[in-house]
């Protein structure tokens, strides 16, 4: 599994320009899935992006957490995270999680979310979406399962 998280405000995401999800501050994650995947690994990604001390506190320090900031979740499926671009120009998706999987461990990545204190948006898995926000900081964290 590989979480793209990036500190951000004014965050949204579209699919056929009506806005299905949006915050005002938070983290943008983009999430790629293997089927080599499972819930426990998915468990161990969220407690490790939910306990991200990366948000300045009173004295400038990154020491505060996601939900000490009041901060929202704006999660996107990226099939694209597990892009091989070792041979030739067109990148192959061969390691990325078939659909299905993929959909029912961002569903479930989904519903973990919603079990904290955290407001959660979504995009649509599967659609063509549009995703724009500012990235503050700029903060960008990269979490490959692989590497925990």
């Amino acid at each position: 599994m590989r979480l793209v998280i990036q500190v951000a405000k004014d965050a949204k995401v579209t699919v056929e320009n009506k806005i299905i999800g949006q915050i005002p501050y938070g983290f943008v994650v983009l999430i790629g899935v293997e089927n080599a995947d499972t819930k426990e690994i998915a468990d161990k990604m969220l407690k490790k992006m939910l306990g991200l001390r990366i948000f300045p506190d009173e004295n400038g320090k990154t020491n505060l957490n996601l939900e000490q900031v009041n901060g929202e979740l704006l999660l996107i499926s990226q099939f694209t995270l597990y892009a091989d671009c070792r041979k030739g120009n067109r990148p192959s998706f061969t390691n990325a999680g078939s659909p299905d999987y993929a959909k029912e461990m961002y569903e479930y990545m989904i519903d973990k979310c919603k079990e904290t204190n955290i407001n959660v948006q979504t995009g649509e898995f599967g659609a063509h979406m549009e995703v724009s926000f500012t990235n503050d900081g700029p903060f960008t964290i990269i979490l490959d399962s692989r590497d925990m």
